[in-house]
């Protein structure tokens, strides 16, 4: 007899697909068994059920009901009902779920990121001793990896008995998303000894791992095993291969690879230019591109961005707007990573024009769309441009992010805009920003470079955590705005700290050079030379520079020759230091050679070899030189051009061809020209011309004292002295103070000041006093006679005489020789320029002790050697 069918009774509620209301609410209807013996089954989720006869067994009921939870809970998870699926799978009871229902809910558990319901799943998994199979495994172990528990999911995967090479790949793929790419690798290894069939998918990860780590030789050993393996051929695992090797720094296997790949698509394609244009090889790049567009194959978003990238590398405008009106065509303009690339490019190729119509016309714009165009602004030093985007941003309230506030700071440092970055620190103070340490460092730098180290200091004193960036700012921000002291001292500050790297020592060095602190700078040499960092050339170069200007110019020549690769700023300061120590002609010689090397010399570059010229008085050498820079060179001469020019011929003597070559300038001349100028007069001893010269000196720069003394000093040799006492009286109506004279010579390590008239409180001031009176003496005895002229004073030879004995340099020298070794070198720096009774005595001191002095003054250096000097009266 057939049996007859179960009763069952739904609710119509259960039947409406649309409705995402509770199903378990009281008035919904349930699937209920009603066995013959008037037993009534109730499920206990339900507040009130109807019984329902059936004459069905029981165990053919029960499947019925197994298989109702498992539609109800998978039909909750169609439509995202998270709440509902979770409150059934609790009340499900041992082996009533299939493994794809528990699937189910952790995949939804995974698309809403619900933690703590997938671990009350994978609870109910483990108590029901549910069998984890692959599929339920993977399913686990993607749900942890998603909620970012990547350690729970890696607990799952080691406890899995089978796991088929999916699973492998996805736990290989998901360390190298949080960036553990040696643990990625170290799977793949596992992978490999356990006999796992690996696939494409495999290879094409673990590539990009070790292209990550930059393990080259490793990356070419897993090249060698899927040749062996047959995947050579594979379009997704070339590509990678392609990827890994640009990477690796190695455009070339790339290309042998690019070459033999006959399955080639636009993935393909892109990695090349990619690749190329990532490596510094735009152009081969763009050729790439070219080579596309050619044989007509289509272009993605990808290869539109790398394009424009490599058009703003290159400067090359006219293709990054031919690719511009491509992407129109395309509808690729409004997608937002493809508008502020286009942006990047326009700013980059100089024209800030078309990148701002390109961000005026953006439906929508993100804070790179404004880093971007704050950036342009920035190359371009227009500051107030970022500073107006800046209060923009503000009105339209997007909030800047350190990207978009450094880029400004870099604005303002690059024009010299102190009172916009003020601004910008206060809005950083405003919006809590003044923690952060790429902020912070980014603000000293700009204080640094708009001259400003007290401001500089303010943000570096209140700093929590320094980095070496923080010290170096400090450091090379105190040697750039001659405050040498405060380099030195900050350097000894960081030691205490942290280990200084290449760039302190590329910072710290110039200040040893400015105070010609020859034996702290080969302290610091030494530290180079132990610590490796003399192969790096801005290191290389600040040494050279260091002994320049420390006066040993052999040593720095030699160092300089060391140099495997030299670049312009390397054959500037050569140039610049035989110019600085008298050698003119050694200077020409190393700018004929640099220009030999194919090194295009700059206006810096001109401005060191016209200067060596004119403190050689090379004055034809020098025409021609300054011929070449705007004939050759096409580079229109600057004001420090043109005051080289003016010196080199005031110091030949050629006053009044020097007066009338700067009322034929192009450009208006300042107070360094007509102060070359006047300092000619003096050489020459033309007051008439001097006084006509310092009328346009005193209108440009009526604060300067120095040009008022210059004047005074002229009166003064030529013994006019109701003029000087006129100047003297100008200078204390202006209330001007004039910088006393002051020199300074370094003996083990220490720094000795003398100042001109003021020897009394020094310890060794009488036995100073008596070697410079037993000089002078044997100058008399010989046919010398001291130059009274330049005591510069109204009073008979004796106080004149006496006034002479009391100038810096010559107290300095006599302490020289007085302490150092027999035979030792004795090198000062003075702060203004030697006079010409301290010449002449510098160079009777050289052949009477036999020892070599050089001097150092605020113009040039000074070799004594024997009773001669290098200067050859050009000084």
């Amino acid at each position: 007899m057939a049996k007859a069918a179960p009763n069952l009774c739904f609710s119509p509620l259960t039947l409406n697909q649309n409705r995402k209301e509770n199903f378990f609410s009281s008035q919904n209807g349930c699937f209920i068994h009603k066995p013959s013996l008037k037993t009534t089954f109730f499920s206990p989720i339900f507040r009130s059920c109807i019984p329902i006869r059936s004459s069905a067994t029981p165990t053919r009921t029960i499947d019925h009901q197994v298989t109702d939870y498992n539609a109800k809970i998978l039909h909750f998870c169609q439509l995202g009902d998270l709440e509902n699926a979770m409150e059934l799978v609790c009340m499900c009871q041992k082996s009533e779920l299939e493994t794809k229902t528990y699937s189910s809910v952790l995949q939804l558990c995974a698309g809403l990121k619900s933690l703590t319901d997938g671990k009350k799943v994978h609870s109910i998994i483990k108590s029901n001793s549910v069998g984890v199979d692959e599929a339920l495994g993977l399913k686990l172990v993607s749900f942890y990896a998603t909620c970012g528990d990547l350690k729970e999911g890696r607990r799952v995967f080691d406890t899995m008995e089978k796991k088929n090479v999916y699973l492998w790949n996805f736990m290989v793929s998901e360390y190298a998303k949080i960036g553990d790419f040696k643990e990625s690798i170290c799977l793949f290894k596992i992978m490999v000894e356990k006999g796992i069939e690996v696939n494409s998918y495999t290879f094409s990860c673990v590539l990009k791992c070790f292209a990550a780590l930059g393990s080259l030789k490793e990356g070419e050993c897993v090249h060698g095993y899927l040749l062996k393996l047959g995947f050579g051929s594979c379009n997704s695992v070339v590509n990678s291969l392609i990827a890994f090797y640009f990477k690796g720094k190695r455009p070339e296997s790339a290309s042998e690879l690019f070459d033999k790949l006959c399955d080639r698509d636009v993935i393909s394609w892109n990695s090349m230019i990619s690749g190329y244009v990532s490596n510094g090889l735009t152009e081969r790049g763009l050729g790439i591109y070219k080579q596309m567009m050619y044989l007509g194959i289509d272009v993605d978003l990808a290869t539109i961005i790398s394009v424009l990238v490599g058009c703003a590398n290159s400067g090359t405008l006219s293709l990054g707007k031919a690719v511009h009106s491509l992407a129109i065509k395309s509808s690729f303009e409004r997608r937002i990573n493809f508008s502020n690339t286009l942006l990047d490019m326009y700013s980059k190729c100089g024209d800030l024009d078309g990148a701002l119509r390109v961000f005026e016309k953006m439906g929508e714009r993100n804070v790179v769309s404004w880093t971007s165009m704050i950036a342009g602004y920035t190359r371009d030093g227009w500051s107030d441009g970022a500073i107006i985007l800046l209060q923009q941003m503000e009105k339209e309230g997007v909030k800047l992010d350190v990207v978009a506030i450094t880029s400004i700071l870099h604005a303002c440092a690059r024009s010299g805009s102190l009172d916009n970055g003020k601004d910008v620190h206060d809005y950083i103070k405003a919006n809590n920003m003044a923690s952060n340490l790429f902020v912070c460092n980014a603000l000293m730098d700009m204080y640094a470079k708009c001259g400003s180290m007290e401001g500089a200091n303010s943000v570096f004193s209140m700093m929590v955590v320094k980095d070496i960036i923080s010290w170096n700012t400090m450091i090379g921000g105190y040697s750039k705005n001659c405050l040498p002291n405060e380099a030195l001292k900050t350097f000894a500050a960081m030691l205490k700290e942290l280990k200084p790297d290449s760039r302190t020592m590329a910072c710290i060095l110039p200040a040893c050079a400015s105070l010609s602190a020859l034996e702290r700078g080969k302290e610091i040499h030494g530290y180079i030379l132990r610590n490796g960092y003399s192969s790096d050339r801005h290191v290389a170069n600040a040494l050279v520079d260091l002994y320049v200007k420390c006066g040993v110019l052999g040593l720095a020549r030699l160092l300089f020759d060391m140099i495997p690769s030299k670049d312009l700023v390397s054959w500037t300061v050569m140039i610049a230091g035989y110019g600085m120590h008298g050698y003119g002609n050694e200077a020409i010689a190393t700018f004929n050679e640099m220009r030999d090397e194919g090194i295009e010399p700059d206006e810096v570059s001109f401005i060191s070899i016209l200067y060596a010229c004119s403190h050689s008085g090379l004055l034809e050498q020098g025409w021609r030189f300054f011929y070449i820079m705007k004939n050759d060179f096409n580079i229109e001469p600057k004001l420090e051009h043109y005051a080289c020019m003016v010196d080199l011929l005031s110091r030949t003597g050629n006053l009044s061809k020097a007066y009338k070559f700067i009322e034929t300038l192009p450009i208006a001349p300042d107070a360094t020209i007509w102060g070359a100028l006047l300092c000619g007069c003096r050489i020459y001893h033309d007051i008439e011309l001097a006084e006509k010269v310092a009328e346009r000196v005193f209108e440009l720069e009526p604060e300067n004292t120095g040009y008022y003394v210059l004047l005074a000093n002229i009166y003064a040799e030529a013994e006019k002295w109701e003029e000087v006492k006129r100047m003297r009286e100008k200078i204390g109506k202006k209330g001007l103070r004039k910088n006393p004279g002051c020199s300074w010579i370094e003996i083990k390590g220490k720094v000795n000041l003398f100042v001109s008239g003021n020897n009394s409180s020094h310890p060794h001031s009488k036995n100073i006093e008596s070697l410079l009176k037993k000089m002078r003496r044997k100058m008399k005895e010989e046919g010398y006679f001291p130059k009274t002229k330049y005591a510069l004073i109204n009073a008979d030879e004796m106080q004149k005489e006496m006034t002479l004995c009391g100038h810096s340099e010559k107290l300095a020298m006599a302490f020289g020789l007085l302490t150092l070794p027999p035979r030792k070198t004795i090198r000062v720096t003075k702060n203004l320029r030697v006079c010409g009774d301290c010449h002449e005595m510098a160079k009777f001191m050289s052949k009477e002790t036999r020892r070599e002095i050089v001097l150092r003054d605020s113009n040039r250096f000074h070799h004594f050697k024997d009773g001669y000097c290098s200067c050859r009266g050009f000084w």
